[in-house]
């Protein structure tokens, strides 16, 4: 399964399991359903195997782990024992339900990969993905709903928010967006006590 039918896969899962107050009006009302998720990390570094390009990282609850690095990195001879990791994860959806007869969106990937001109490492890297499923069915006692991706595989999930489902009807088509982002910089290490 390619990188991008995974990541689809993850996000219908997350967004059929999101909160219901991370949501904003049900598509039936033709309006957008937009869901976001945002999470912070910051770790120190704690060990460092040039050799086998690996990091050792500590969190704030004292937690270590250890995270291979791969050549995409490029300056990763600049880190040291000491510095803090921050890293910033994001993520949205957005559900568009299609008027009969409307056209849904072209299915599209796109990645960038931004390298910060910075004093110490940092970095950005974005996708998006855009495709549009069909219902296939739906189930108001579980709540879940079935769709059938462009490519032809089945996905069933539940739905958090059965308002999301009530208006829907075997085929309905639904465009999805879903975007990522990793935004990764690197600070310098705390000065010795």
């Amino acid at each position: 399964m390619s990188a991008s039918k995974t990541m689809l896969l993850a996000a219908l899962m997350w967004a059929a399991t999101a909160s219901p107050q991370a949501q904003e009006p049900s598509p039936q009302a033709q309006e957008p359903v937009s869901k976001a998720n945002v999470l912070k990390i910051s770790a120190t570094i704690t060990g460092i195997d040039a050799t086998k390009r690996s990091l050792t990282l500590r969190n704030d609850k004292g937690e270590e782990d250890t995270f291979s690095v791969g050549p995409g990195v490029q300056r990763f001879d600049e880190l040291k024992v000491g510095q803090k990791v921050n890293i910033t994860y994001y993520e949205s959806m957005v559900f568009q339900l299609l008027k009969p007869g409307e056209k849904g969106s072209p299915a599209s990937f796109e990645a960038a990969v931004n390298r910060a001109k910075s004093a110490l490492p940092a970095g950005t890297i974005a996708t998006q993905e855009k495709m549009t499923v069909t219902v296939k069915a739906i189930d108001s006692t579980v709540p879940s709903v079935t769709v059938t991706t462009d490519d032809g595989r089945v996905v069933t999930r539940k739905i958090e928010n059965k308002k999301n489902i009530e208006n829907l009807k075997p085929g309905d088509k639904i465009d999805i967006t879903y975007t990522q982002a990793l935004v990764t910089s690197v600070e310098a290490a705390a000065p010795a006590k």
